[in-house]
Order: structure tokens, then sequence, then C-alpha cells
């Protein structure tokens, strides 16, 4: 048995949406998430398919919400995103002791370290990264209406909710005195930039939230559980604030598949998204900041989890995160002259 699937129902599940599944089915979980649990689902014909469902131990309130993932996926199945297809969703408790849902499975590469970055030649990482600018601006681009995503969320000052949001989650969190969160914090509160528009925005959107082919297409944007409305350049900022360079002081996640020869810089990617959208980039280092900040309360509440108990063993790159957590704080008061 896989830890997180009740193999039984969860098979009697699939088999009323899927025409001549061939059970059993094989569970395989896909390593490498902190948040939501991902599960490659394959049948005795060698078919595949991909569940997802929140993570085993604490999580935070109104996090890992499947039900909100399903319908941006389903919602955006006509659009220029690139998603993986719906089969269906479950919010029956019985099934599987929580609400999941499954989607087709998409093939691609997801580069999340120096090693997988051999998956894309070194000559195709710059498209590579023109592509992932352009699957984002189809994210800023989609019909909200047309889509039926015009409720998903308050549309007016994103980044001071997101700042009140993470606040509070970091504080939830931490067993920690940092109070550099807080003077970032009260910095960036005081700085943010007008909000021009509202689009959709993914919320989480970086190169291993995405399924990429050996030629440096984009396959499938995945991870869309904190999708919402809101400033599309603080959406940037968060590509950014993931994104490392060779030249960088610290890598936040221990390791990252950019520091290799051929991908684009982060002033690549704000040119790029700048000629594809012709927004204004002018404040990009302040969506850097916030975005940094906001990366360091994340990492601060995914190593809480995994000391709570979520997982027996503290992976090796969560054994850093303490330290990343000071060290994106700094950057960010770097960024803001604090």
């Amino acid at each position: 048995m896989v830890k997180g699937i009740e193999d039984k129902p969860v098979t009697e599940w699939l088999s009323a949406r899927v025409e001549d599944l061939s059970p059993p089915l094989e569970f395989d979980l896909i390593t490498g998430g902190h948040s939501n649990l991902t599960y490659k689902v394959t049948d005795q014909d060698e078919r595949r398919w991909v569940l997802r469902r929140p993570p085993l131990g604490h999580v935070l309130s109104g996090a890992h919400d499947m039900v909100r993932e399903h319908r941006l996926l389903s919602s955006l199945s006509d659009s220029a995103v690139p998603v993986p297809p719906v089969v269906g969703l479950c919010t029956d408790g019985s099934v599987n002791g929580a609400d999941f849902y499954v989607t087709e499975f998409v093939d691609g590469h997801v580069l999340r370290d120096q090693a997988s970055a051999s998956e894309v030649p070194t000559d195709r990482r710059g498209h590579l990264g023109r592509q992932l600018i352009e699957s984002l601006a189809a994210v800023h681009s989609v019909d909200l209406e047309a889509t039926s995503l015009a409720d998903l969320g308050k549309r007016e000052e994103y980044v001071a909710r997101q700042l009140r949001t993470w606040l509070r989650q970091f504080n939830a969190m931490t067993s920690r005195d940092l109070p550099i969160i807080e003077r970032v914090h009260d910095a960036l509160a005081a700085h943010i930039p007008h909000q021009d528009e509202a689009t959709l925005i993914h919320g989480d959107f970086r190169l291993d939230n995405c399924l990429v082919t050996a030629t440096g297409e984009v396959a499938a944007v995945l991870d869309w559980e904190i999708s919402t409305l809101g400033d599309p350049l603080a959406d940037l900022g968060i590509l950014l604030a993931y994104w490392s360079e060779p030249s960088d002081k610290f890598l936040p996640l221990g390791d990252a598949a950019t520091i290799n020869d051929g991908f684009s810089t982060r002033t690549d990617l704000i040119d790029a998204y700048r000629e594809s959208t012709g927004r204004d980039t002018s404040n990009m280092d302040f969506f850097f900041a916030f975005a940094s900040w906001r990366l360091a309360c994340i990492l601060e509440g995914v190593h809480a989890r995994y000391v709570g108990g979520a997982n027996v063993e503290i992976p090796e790159e969560v054994e850093i995160f303490p330290h990343s957590v000071v060290q994106l704080a700094e950057r960010a008061a770097t960024i803001m002259n604090i």
C-alpha cells in the first residue's frame, strides 16, 4: 500500500470515470514536492494518470484546496495556457480520506536541480526561458469571463493582501524570533506600487512547477492550488524569486537547474515579459523583493511542517530552509534599502 492512497476505493472511483481501466493500478509518489502530494497512476495496459491530494500532516487553514485547483484546470482547458486534461474530482472523504483529483498524464521533465537540467540541451535553455514567459503571459491574458473565473478572488490590493496573509502564516508556523521579517514586511507595505490591473495569476509560477520537453517547450503548467486574481507583475516576481543565477550568493532551495550554462538571466526574463505583454516592468525590483520575502515565509512554513511530524525524515533540501529564510529576507531588505 502506498502512503496517502486507499487502493481499492480509489480504483473503483477511477474505474467509473475511465473507460476500460485495467486494474490493479500502480501508485507511485512523484517525489520533490513539499505541499500537495502527487502520484503517478498506471494501469495494466500502461496507461497513466496523475492523482493530486493534500499532504498527510498539519496544513494551514485555507491551503491545499483540491476543489479550487481542479476548477482552475477545468476552466483553462480551452485556453492558451498549457494544462493537463482533467479526468475528475472526488470530494467524498470515504474514498481516500481527503479530496483529490485526477488528470491525464502529460509527458515532460521537471527541471528541479542541476542534474535534471541536463534533460534540456544547453542550446535550448534560452528558448525555454522565453517559453516560460510566454506561458506566464498566457496566464495573464486569460479571459476571466469566458473561463468563469471572474469570481476566483478579490482583484484589488493584491500585494497588500498577500503581505498580510503571509505575515500571519509565518507567525502561525514559526518558533523563531526573526524581526527582519516584520521589518521587511513594513517596508514593502509602505511602498506598494499602484496596481493597474487584475488578471488571473498562478501564484507559484516557477520552472519546476512546469513540465518541459527536451526541446525546451512548456508541456504543462502545474500546481494551481494558490492561483487567484491580482497584479500580474507580482506573478513575474515570484518566478524571479525562485530563479537562480550562477553569480547568486545563495540558492534558496539548495540547488537550482538555472545556474547551469545556457539558462536565461532574471533580466532576460523581465525583458521577455515586457516585450510579450507590453506591460511596464520598471517596478520589478519591488516585486522581486516582495516575492523573496514571501518565499521566506513559505519556506519557514514548509520546514515547520516537517519538524511538526508531517514526514518521518526531513529531506536534505529542507534542512537548509531556516538559513534560506534569513537569506531571502536579507535579500529583500537589501533591495528595499533598509
